[in-house]
């Protein structure tokens, strides 16, 4: 989501000033993972504790034949290699059902194609049907130009702040009809049941995320944040409840991943209802309107605790996981960028399950790493020591220890990324390795296997200490 600064301006009341907020978490909170109480934990098929750390994984600028050409094998092997273990793919509708009825073959094809890479370096994948101001109507990615409505209202273009589009007549309407027009209803249901009959058992696939940032229609004198809950009340909580019950039909194993409006970003608790399903995550996205529009992190203003208040409401209240889609500002190398990072994964840590950063691609703009595959400036701190997977039930984790008590499903899975120092892992309890070291420069990972009861602590170091 780039970028809501012009509009929200405008539109929002200031927030309420945040509670004080915690002191600055250190260098190395993203290491281990911990969830506030009440938001239950993402778990895999062995009922492992799982931790998502990733990126997104685009291709928007290739359509037909040549779609997904810019996503390869060494976006997987290049995010394996630094610790990740997840991606947020987007496909995008428009290139799976290009005319009414007639879904690509081929495009399922380049979704295997991925998807066989990301199993391959063991990257859990989400597959995220993905709109950028709806669709291609509009100049964008994403419902197709035949599910698109608009009743002949007015669409200006605005180059210098694309987001704004959302807000022009016609793109409001397109969603409206989106959600109401019961043709288009079970179009997008029979999209979905194609996608997840095909991928349902693909190794690499952990979910389904059934529209990237939804919008909707504003009413007369109504403001943003209102419009917002309303949408979601409205039109999201039903639209995912019909699709998640398309994808039962065909898969009843993977996770199904919902998002609120991005209006969310700005601290605004989503008006989301109950999605009827067992297995929800609730995906918002984290990005901040004025850092979008190029300005600095502002530790005072409190934004942060602002969204962490508003994006775990809904998860306390319904008891489903929550996992971040999104995230990452467009210029890191401004001065308060590092503290940024360091408060923003503290933050992050605190509730989730995992993100997805925005974007693994090679260059410049929101890119992780630019041409030769260093990284861009703050974006190292991404990568740090983590548990991937937890086999038992987790007791406390901090920034460099877990303690849990050992389960029944396999073995409990560490995350090292490289470091000049390397690390070393030392176990406590009825579990072996006693002690592991990755070496320097090199990532790692560190299966830990203990007797089913027993109460395990892992602590990670830098080697050298």
């Amino acid at each position: 989501m780039r970028t809501l600064a012009l509009v929200l301006s405008a539109a929002l009341p200031a927030l309420a000033p945040p509670a004080p907020p915690a002191p600055p978490a250190p260098a190395a909170a993203a290491a281990v993972v911990a969830a506030e109480p009440g938001i239950p934990r993402l778990t895999d098929d062995r009922g492992r504790v799982l931790t998502l750390r990733g990126w997104n994984v685009e291709d928007k600028a290739h359509r037909g034949e040549a779609a997904l050409s810019a996503i390869t094998e060494k976006h997987f092997r290049d995010m394996r290699a630094r610790g990740f273990n997840f991606a947020r793919l987007l496909v995008f509708w428009d290139d799976l059902e290009p005319e009414r009825g007639r879904y690509s073959k081929a495009y399922l094809r380049k979704i295997e194609r991925v998807l066989d890479w990301a199993e391959r370096h063991r990257v859990h994948v989400l597959i995220d049907a993905h709109q950028d101001v709806f669709g291609p109507a509009f100049g964008h990615r994403g419902i197709p130009e035949w599910a698109t409505r608009t009743d002949g209202l007015p669409f200006t273009p605005h180059p210098d702040d694309w987001f704004a589009e959302y807000f022009e007549p016609a793109v409001q309407r397109a969603f409206t009809h989106l959600y109401e027009d019961a043709d288009l209803a079970a179009a997008q249901a029979r999209m979905w049941r194609v996608l997840a009959d095909r991928f349902a058992h693909h190794p690499a696939v952990l979910g389904y995320d059934l529209i990237n940032e939804p919008m909707g229609e504003l009413r007369e004198g109504e403001d943003l944040p209102a419009a917002a809950r309303r949408i979601e009340r409205d039109h999201l909580t039903p639209l995912y409840n019909r699709l998640a019950d398309a994808i039962r039909t065909v898969d009843d194993d993977n996770w199904i991943f919902v998002e609120p409006t991005p209006i969310v970003g700005e601290g605004v608790p989503t008006g989301l209802g109950r999605i009827d399903d067992p297995k929800v995550v609730y995906a918002p996205h984290f990005y901040n309107t004025a850092m979008e529009a190029g300005a600095d992190y502002d530790p005072s203003a409190g934004w942060i605790e602002a969204y962490e208040a508003a994006v775990t409401a809904y998860p306390e209240e319904y008891g489903v996981p929550i996992v971040v889609g999104e995230w990452g500002p467009l210029n890191n190398a401004l001065p308060n960028m590092g503290r940024f990072y360091r408060e923003a994964l503290a933050s992050l840590n605190r509730y989730s399950s995992g993100w997805a950063g925005y974007v693994w691609c090679y260059g410049g703009g929101y890119c992780a790493v630019d041409g030769s595959g260093a990284w861009r400036a703050n974006k190292e701190r991404t990568a740090a020591p983590y548990a991937e997977a937890v086999a038992g039930r987790v007791i406390a984790q901090d920034p460099a220890r877990l303690s849990y008590v050992a389960g029944r499903g396999g073995a409990t899975v560490l995350s090292l990324p490289p470091a000049a120092t390397g690390w070393r892992v030392t176990v406590d309890g009825r579990a072996r390795p006693r002690t592991a070291a990755v070496p320097p420069g090199r990532a790692g990972r560190v299966e830990v296997r203990a007797v089913p009861g027993a109460t395990v602590t892992v602590s990670v170091s830098p080697a050298h200490r």
